[in-house]
């Protein structure tokens, strides 16, 4: 589980944004755009962590080859956040998000925050909510007060918190989920939401669904798909990552899911891939994503 989307215009001492969808496609940078998919599109680069252990220069050398100018991280490979920003830098890799652990979050909130105005960051979100056995209302109350107060120390430095889903938020709760009571519990103006679509699918449910049902709380989506044949339903937020197939080839409706996106105003797309054939099957979900008609 993409660019500095916002340009910030100095005026009077006042800061102004302007949507991201006003910015034209990056020349030479279009990988995975097509008729009806226009992104903004870029790559969560724990994707390819196999090969970051290995080679961090190498590694960030093949997202730009694919083609992108945006990034997703989840960590800097044992780089100081401006030396990683620097390596970014070089190869006009621009990097729109970031997942820190939640423990980050309840115990060094300045330190989250120093390393996201580091790397330049539009979004600080986190990916997993600590838990024993099932997730719970207490679990999730207790998270919605953690990223309320992570969002508005963010916010002071123009970066916006964001939660991503994993599976198990999605347990009934009342005449809901759990899912619907981070939503109802976080406060719109400081927490967004990134919908993973495998992680919304395998628990049982629509992603289009999800979109339509919360209009603007999705602000950002990772793009992955689940083999034919696995069994949904499940709300541990776990399933073999040999299960992550290439965009379209899987059992989810992307074409749906997409169109409630553009819709719901979801404003970056990340592909992630936790396969260990990701960087063979990147290319090939980027070919799908320039095709695709919805």
């Amino acid at each position: 589980m993409a660019m500095k989307s916002i340009v910030r215009v100095l005026l009077a001492g006042t800061v102004m944004f302007f949507a991201p969808h006003a910015l034209p496609a990056p020349k030479g940078k279009t990988a995975g755009l097509g008729p009806s998919f226009r992104g903004p599109l870029g790559l969560q680069l724990y994707s390819l962590r196999a090969d970051f252990a290995k080679d961090v220069p190498g590694t960030l050398n093949k997202v730009s080859e694919y083609g992108f100018q945006y990034v997703e991280l989840a960590g800097t490979y044992n780089l100081h956040p401006e030396r990683f920003k620097e390596k970014l830098d070089a190869l006009g890799l621009v990097a729109i998000a970031a997942h820190f652990p939640y423990q980050q979050y309840q115990n060094n909130l300045a330190d989250v925050v120093k390393e996201a105005k580091a790397l330049g960051l539009k979004y600080a979100g986190c990916a997993w909510i600590p838990h024993q056995g099932d997730f719970t209302e207490k679990d999730a109350r207790a998270a919605a007060a953690v990223f309320n107060q992570a969002g508005a120390a963010l916010a002071k430095e123009g970066i916006k918190f964001f939660y991503h889903n994993h599976g198990y938020e999605f347990h009934p709760y009342k005449d809901g989920t759990l899912m619907d009571l981070l939503m109802q519990e976080t406060k719109p103006e400081l927490v967004a939401f990134e919908m993973d679509i495998l992680w919304t699918h395998f628990p049982g449910q629509s992603p289009a669904d999800w979109l339509k049902k919360y209009p603007g709380r999705w602000e950002l989506m990772h793009l992955k798909d689940l083999k034919i044949g696995v069994k949904t339903g499940d709300l541990s937020g776990k399933t073999d990552v040999r299960n992550d197939v290439v965009l379209g080839t899987g059992q989810i409706d992307l074409k749906a899911t997409l169109k409630a996106a553009k819709k719901a105003g979801v404003k970056y797309y990340f592909i992630e891939d936790e396969s260990p054939t990701a960087a063979e099957q990147i290319p090939e979900s980027l070919r799908f994503l320039e095709k695709v008609r919805f």
